[in-house]
């Protein structure tokens, strides 16, 4: 007999299959008791198509929503492009007219857990884009922020990847900052061409291959020095007392306890808008600058 089975034809073991692949499709389909027949009753297409939240679809459905995340940023993180004339140029603040009352809040170190977030809330609340230097490292750290800091539109930049002040040889130098935009690109799908050195710094390494490499370095023309941890008042003053149309502005929303930057940058806020400014990102202060120089070219 059990010869007779290994030797049945291929055409009656598919028959065979047929018949119980139907019968299992009768066990699948919903059963209505014959109780039940004189009473409607619907069965809902999702109910039926409903799947439990396995791990893979819990990853697959976390791919989906980095995707959709790239796909904003792409749109919006091409913007971060500078004007060719800003390719290798070191730049502390836009030349504009003073009647051009705009103004760049740029925040550095990040992104940091106990103040990337608050950060990121005022600025929404004020309906403010800014720009964000962000550590490689950190960024490896805490993914989700720097996604959420692209999807809010703000501009995200490098600030090399260990925020180190030593020397540091050119392959050193590359890896610094190549390693920093790609980390940048792979999480949030922005290819930047901005960077500002750790401290200002310009004799070390980095911004010597960074305008080799046709980034913009982007300096600042007022510093909060929110660094040394200044009071509150102390740290507005700081801003407010050098600010100026075109002006870049300096914060940190990490490398340390931010506190009183997040308590003093709502008021920052309200007196930059009280003096009749607006607020723009980095790419747009440039923008603005590259556009009166084409008008002044032509005349």
């Amino acid at each position: 007999m059990e010869n007779k089975f290994l030797g049945w034809s291929q055409g009656a073991l598919i028959g065979l299959l047929g018949v119980g692949g139907c019968l299992a499709l009768g066990f699948m389909l919903p059963v209505i008791p014959e109780t039940a027949t004189n009473s409607t009753q619907t069965i809902s297409i999702k109910e039926l198509s409903l799947k439990p939240m396995t791990p893979e679809r819990i990853g697959n459905l976390k791919s989906a929503i980095v995707t959709t995340w790239q796909k904003e940023a792409s749109a919006k993180g091409l913007a971060v492009e500078v004007p060719k004339r800003f390719e290798g140029a070191t730049i502390a603040n836009a030349n504009l007219g003073s009647d051009k009352k705009v103004i760049a809040l740029t925040f550095d170190d990040g992104p940091w857990p106990e103040s990337t977030p608050a950060v990121l809330d005022i600025l929404k609340k004020n309906d403010i884009k800014a720009t964000f230097f962000i550590v490689g490292k950190m960024l490896k750290e805490h993914p989700d922020m720097g996604k959420r800091i692209v999807a809010e539109g703000h501009v995200i930049a490098n600030h090399t990847w260990n925020h180190w002040y030593h020397y540091m040889n050119p392959q050193a130098a590359a890896f610094e900052i190549d390693n920093t935009t790609n980390l940048i690109y792979q999480v949030t799908g922005v290819k930047t061409n901005l960077f500002r050195p750790p401290g200002g710094i310009k004799t070390n390494g980095p911004y010597a291959y960074a305008r080799n490499q046709k980034y913009a370095t982007i300096m600042w023309s007022a510093d909060s020095v929110d660094y040394s941890r200044p009071s509150v008042s102390k740290l507005i003053d700081n801003v407010m007392q050098h600010a100026k149309p075109g002006g870049i502005v300096l914060m940190h929303d990490g490398g340390g306890n931010r506190s009183n930057t997040v308590k003093a940058l709502p008021q920052i806020i309200n007196n930059f808008r009280k003096q009749g400014y607006r607020f723009v990102t980095v790419p747009e202060l440039l923008e603005m600058e590259d556009k009166q120089l084409q008008v002044a070219s032509k005349k």
